[in-house]
């Protein structure tokens, strides 16, 4: 499990219920207990896969946690259908529930960074009996809207998603594939750079920013350079999966007018959010709609990072977690489920 050596991970292929083949890495403690041990899955963002995890995995497994950490659909070894109506939130929630009955667990911690945030909410709210434990990492809770805002109107109100409205485009994966070592260059850029950029987060931002060879001057952030590297061997010709997900607005939308689905994760569930306070893209003004609709949640503000938590703050989200989780779950890592 070396952070610098990606195939040092146990990779494994599932053909779920759900009809989709799902590439996932499967770690299992030198203790393993199929009965007792507690699973982690963790579930990344954009444009990240389940190497974002690489830090975490082995300090987590070495504690006696099993950890998952599933290429989302559209990612990596995972099916990568065309149309943008599979990959909803209500979808991946049931693909996660599959990769859970397939790997034989009834519950688990669900862990999601990014994206993977907001999908592991939707999971309590489809799934509300699966978990253990949930925790958000850089995006807030929001609940479901009875009232339709379009990707437009939520730019507006939140300005810092305008770029949402690019990648939403058709057309928009061949236009950063183009430039796609400068876009990784901007997304993993770090916030301390010398290099002055417009704000490429804000509606229209985008695409000056990376038609301007200013960006190369860049090095790779809060990467190091072999782990840029591989993540734009990954994504080469391969980001029309990805970007799918800004274009399910209207799709989530009409699958959470569903009367069954809740409005909050369940009243006795531990919920953890963890969000880096320099994070223009996290939505902290939401924080307050979080307390309000989960009054249990424990928020974890850190100051000084932004929004890859899990390489800008490796060491404090190693421990955090499961502390939390030891707080709430009991001391030992082993529990009856």
């Amino acid at each position: 499990m070396d952070p610098a050596n990606p195939a040092s991970f146990n990779h494994r292929f599932a053909l779920l219920s759900t009809g989709r083949r799902y590439h996932f890495i499967d770690q299992l403690p030198a203790n393993y207990d199929p009965a007792s041990t507690k699973t982690l899955i963790c579930v990344h963002g954009f444009p990240d896969f389940w190497y974002g995890w690489r830090y975490q995995i082995k300090p987590w497994v070495d504690l006696g946690y099993r950890v998952v950490a599933p290429n989302k659909l559209g990612y990596g070894g995972t099916d990568k259908p065309e149309d943008e109506g599979e990959y909803t939130s209500r979808k991946i929630a049931d693909d996660i529930a599959a990769l859970m009955d397939f790997l034989q667990l009834p519950k688990a911690v669900i862990i999601g960074h990014d994206w993977g945030s907001f999908m592991v909410s939707r999971f309590a709210l489809w799934h509300p009996d699966r978990l253990l434990a949930l925790v958000l990492m850089s995006v807030p809770y929001v609940p479901p809207s009875r009232t339709y805002a379009s990707l437009e109107q939520i730019a507006e109100k939140v300005p810092n998603w305008g770029y949402h409205l690019a990648f939403a485009e058709k057309g928009s994966s061949t236009k950063i594939e183009k430039h796609l070592p400068r876009f990784f260059k901007l997304v993993f850029r770090d916030r301390r750079s010398d290099i002055k950029l417009a704000n490429w987060t804000l509606k229209g931002g985008l695409p000056p920013v990376l038609n301007s060879t200013i960006v190369d001057k860049e090095g790779p952030g809060v990467l190091i350079q072999q782990e840029f590297d591989y993540y734009v061997s990954q994504f080469d010709r391969c980001l029309h999966g990805p970007l799918n997900y800004y274009r399910t607005t209207l799709h989530r939308f009409n699958e959470e007018q569903d009367p069954t689905i809740l409005q909050a994760p369940r009243p006795d569930l531990p919920v953890l959010l963890i969000i880096g306070k320099e994070d223009p893209t996290s939505n902290q003004a939401a924080l307050e709609v979080t307390k309000k609709l989960i009054p249990q949640v424990q928020i974890d503000l850190i100051e000084g990072v932004g929004h890859w938590l899990m390489v800008e703050a490796k060491d404090r989200i190693n421990e955090t977690i499961p502390r939390f989780l030891r707080n709430a779950l009991g001391t030992d890592v082993h529990t009856k489920l």
